[in-house]
């Protein structure tokens, strides 16, 4: 169960997300407690990466321990070292794996082992025969053990309504503590199901009231580019900061919004004046770096930008139409010289992606009659 443990890692740009749990290795016969990280491409690093089919001959050779023997050598490191006493644990290989294997389901998105039992026990609700039965009871028990109790959410009952409809009317299930079951406690088990499918579809739609968490369309790229002159059908290049849009901002036109930032960080005139004229917004930002920056202009940067990209899409609605064109896709914006500004495969915050976003949304909410 990831619970809130969620971590990501970077590949080729792309957030991969994960999560992590403890793990013991066992390198020489020293046993380390350190952290499994299990991430939603396959990939499980557990001092080094590897794939499922790798982890699971980890835990086979026991380099991945389950098992623990008495005076044998631990460490945390940095932390603490000791020696292993009286030890119980309920993990072994299979059951690890199995896990694992869940995490991966939920981490994509797609129903896990418990999922597909309780889809098997709609599928008896709705054709009571011994061959769906069959089928609920190998679900049931693909669940890892660990697992099986927590499969309804129900913590008063854990899973006995579950062990009762695998096992049927005059059956047993291997493991039990249920004994024989009886035709009432079967009947009282199929009541649960039938109420908590009723429940189930009584509650309200999970979707958030203003809509999803995240964007359906796929995500806009916006690479480095150093535009030098306006393009019929620009596209989405003409989303980037140094595209050759001028823009009147206070009554100074400036070439572009790039050219309106770096002009504005300056806190001499002259010297303002001579990065708005500057031939290539590049340039411009060269002539900025060698000059005094405005006091706090770190806090006041993101202000000043958002101003410039209201300025640029107002003051240009063709370019508006190609920004809202991006649907509600996350922008990724690279910028070569700024970590803050741009994405940089993952490296950067991506602001500039994030502000444009945000001037896209004020500019749709403007076209709904929102504001």
């Amino acid at each position: 169960m990831i619970g809130k443990r969620i971590i990501h890692r970077t590949a080729d740009g792309v957030r991969i997300p994960g999560t992590w749990r403890h793990a013991f290795i066992n390198n020489g016969g020293t046993y380390y407690l350190t952290d499994l990280f299990i991430y939603a491409d396959g990939l499980i690093d557990c001092w080094g990466p590897a794939t499922v089919e790798e982890f699971e001959r980890k835990l086979r050779s026991g380099w991945v321990a389950t098992g623990f023997p008495e005076g044998a050598e631990a460490s945390a490191h940095g932390l603490v070292s000791w020696k292993f006493g009286e030890t119980w644990t309920w993990l072994t290989p299979e059951l690890l794996l199995a896990e694992v294997r869940d995490t991966l389901d939920e981490l994509n998105g797609r129903p896990d082992s418990t999922g597909r039992c309780l889809a098997a026990v709609d599928a008896f609700l709705a054709d009571r025969s011994e061959a769906n039965r069959a089928v609920v009871r190998a679900a049931y028990l693909a669940i890892p053990e660990t697992r099986r109790h927590y499969a309804l959410g129900d913590m008063d009952r854990k899973d006995q309504p579950l062990r009762a409809l695998v096992a049927g009317p005059g059956g047993t299930l291997e493991g039990s503590p249920d004994g024989v079951i009886t035709r009432e406690t079967h009947e009282e088990a199929i009541a649960y199901f039938e109420e908590r499918a009723r429940l189930i579809a009584e509650l309200p739609s999970r979707e958030p009231a203003d809509g999803p968490a995240t964007p359906h369309a796929p995500a806009v790229h916006l690479p480095h580019s150093y535009p030098r002159r306006r393009a019929e059908n620009p596209g989405k290049v003409a989303l980037r900061n140094d595209y050759p849009a001028p823009i009147d901002v206070d009554g100074t036109l400036y070439p572009s919004v790039a050219h309106a930032y770096w002009a504005l960080s300056v806190a001499d005139p002259a010297e303002r004046a001579a990065v708005a004229a500057a031939e290539t917004a590049h340039a411009a930002s060269g002539l900025a770096a060698g000059s005094v920056r405005h006091d706090g202009w770190e806090h006041a940067r993101s202000a000043v930008m958002t101003t410039l990209l209201r300025a640029k899409f107002s003051q240009h609605p063709d370019l508006a139409e190609i920004l809202l064109a991006t649907d509600d896709a996350t922008l990724v914006y690279d910028d070569a010289d700024s970590l803050f500004w741009g994405d940089n495969t993952g490296r950067g915050r991506n602001w500039s992606g994030r502000l444009l976003e945000l001037v896209r949304s004020e500019l749709s909410a403007r076209r709904a009659g929102i504001m």
